[in-house]
């Protein structure tokens, strides 16, 4: 039996959980910025609508053979939801969002902190129902009984890593350092959200080797290998702003304090 919270699957009371907390601390950190643009509405809609559909699609190019993979109503119906996708997802609708209602300031410093902190409150709701992860050796494993292993695929008696709880650890950090320090400091327009998507790139490409996800190809998950091409990326427009000396207010500010 899933889970539940009040009757319904803890898993979805938590992803609406942190879409809530998410929407409140954008919200929050808009008034603060003095962001009060009406369009801004528009730009929230469009990437909370953009990462509802690439979650539940996200996963369903599983095989190159298209034959093999669900048709697009079966994967909205039963597929797996995919956070990445839900991030892919949300990117997109924010800038198709931006385009339609003729909003052009950048939006990501008002997005790192409320995605920082949405996802370590959904991610309560995978760390519940989910699969916890790979075996392990620890002490803080995760044992599951029979009707918990038999629903998630995982075996029973034998402790498991419970990976869920390190990526929330993660995005607790992440928000923390996000909103006590980065917010306050000289940083360019849009970057915060570049940096945390990058920090939480890199942790999520690590944390799948403790995860218990199928791996695809050359030893690595479908989500290692979304990574390999996406975090390269991110790090190497991050390099770019750093030799045009986008940060170099950052460092000297740093340097004083």
């Amino acid at each position: 039996m899933v889970p539940t919270v009040f009757g319904v699957d803890a898993h979805a009371v938590f992803v609406a959980l942190g879409v809530v907390t998410a929407v409140a601390v954008f919200a929050a950190e808009a008034r603060r910025r003095g962001a009060t643009d009406e369009r801004l509405l528009t730009v929230v809609t469009g990437g909370l609508v953009g990462g509802a559909v690439f979650m539940r699609l996200g996963t369903w190019l599983q095989h190159l053979d298209l034959r093999q993979n669900a048709s697009l109503a079966e994967q909205w119906a039963y597929g797996n939801r995919s956070i990445l996708g839900g991030l892919v997802g949300a990117w997109a609708g924010v800038h198709v969002a931006k385009r339609l209602s003729g909003y052009r300031p950048r939006t990501g410093d008002l997005f790192a902190p409320a995605v920082a902190l949405g996802m370590a409150v959904g991610r309560v709701g995978c760390l519940l129902t989910e699969r916890p992860g790979s075996p392990t050796g620890t002490s803080w494993g995760v044992t599951l009984d029979a009707a918990a292993a038999a629903r998630t695929g995982a075996p029973a008696g034998m402790a498991l890593h419970p990976s869920f709880g390190y990526e929330i650890v993660f995005h607790l950090a992440a928000f923390a350092v996000i909103w006590w320090w980065l917010r306050h400091r000289p940083v360019p327009s849009g970057e915060l959200l570049v940096w945390y998507l990058g920090a939480y790139g890199i942790a999520r490409f690590l944390l799948e080797y403790v995860r218990g996800n199928e791996v695809a190809w050359l030893g690595l998950t479908r989500p290692q290998l979304f990574l390999a091409v996406t975090v390269p990326l991110i790090l190497a427009r991050v390099a770019m702003q750093a030799r045009r000396g986008a940060y170099r207010g950052l460092r000297h500010e740093t340097v004083v304090a």
